[in-house]
């Protein structure tokens, strides 16, 4: 049988981010898309989703959405067939970064969730050419839909976000690690110590991308994702 693939998708965002990805592999496996704002803290939205997910799945998260992912690995790893990291960081915020959230949180509670994310993905953080300011619009566009509770619930959790490096390290299915060449926010080296961390892991560089491959590099990002669900595992 082919097991389900569950995706979770990054900060204020939602399946919108995965609709290339969900067009293409839905046309042979089951694909859903979990929403990741069911807590204030990384624990508590793992432990929420869990109860809602399939008994066996393929799990492939994107910037929080793969933070969300190692914690599902971390409490439940007979559940997970097969993993995929994209765009996304095992470490914890260091204290200083930690603290430079409190000033988002402050502003997006007054009002200026639109500012906040322009801040937080800002076009720098994207590969350059002309896709570049319609993703970033179509990325606000779903953070505002999502509003300002949603953003401080995902703020905090991130804050308090357990460190995962030994979670790498006890990872026995199949993994793929895939960044963005371009991405400043978590740039290719954080990806390469990853994959270097979690035994048999791939490694996949998107040379056109930034943070968002999914959206900045389709074709090549779901290429890399249908091989990664291709690789033989025994699901049940």
């Amino acid at each position: 049988m082919i097991e389900p693939l569950v995706l979770l998708p990054g900060l204020m965002c939602d399946a919108r981010l995965f609709q290339p990805q969900t067009t293409r592999l839905s046309q042979t496996r089951p694909v859903m898309v979990a929403p990741i704002g069911s807590g204030d803290r990384i624990e508590e939205i793992a432990s929420a989703l869990l109860d809602q997910l399939p008994h066996r799945f393929a799990l492939a998260g994107l910037s929080m959405g793969g933070i969300v992912a190692l914690e599902l690995v971390r409490r439940a790893p007979e559940r997970v067939t097969r993993l995929c990291l994209m765009a996304t960081d095992a470490q914890a915020d260091t204290p200083q970064i930690a603290a430079d959230r409190e000033e988002l949180i402050v502003a997006a509670q007054a009002g200026r969730l639109e500012d906040v994310m322009r801040k937080v993905l800002g076009s720098d953080t994207l590969a350059p050419g002309p896709q570049r300011i319609p993703i970033l619009n179509h990325m606000l566009e779903m953070a505002l839909e999502l509003g300002p509770d949603l953003f401080v619930r995902q703020m905090r959790a991130l804050q308090r976000r357990p460190d995962q490096q030994g979670t790498l390290r006890r990872i026995k299915v199949p993994t793929l690690v895939l960044c963005g060449a371009h991405d400043t926010l978590t740039p290719v080296r954080k990806h390469s110590f990853m994959a270097e961390l979690i035994p048999g892991a791939a490694l996949h560089v998107v040379d056109m991308a930034g943070h968002l491959p999914t959206l900045e590099a389709p074709v090549e990002t779901t290429d890399a994702l249908s091989d990664w669900l291709n690789i033989p595992v025994r699901v049940f």
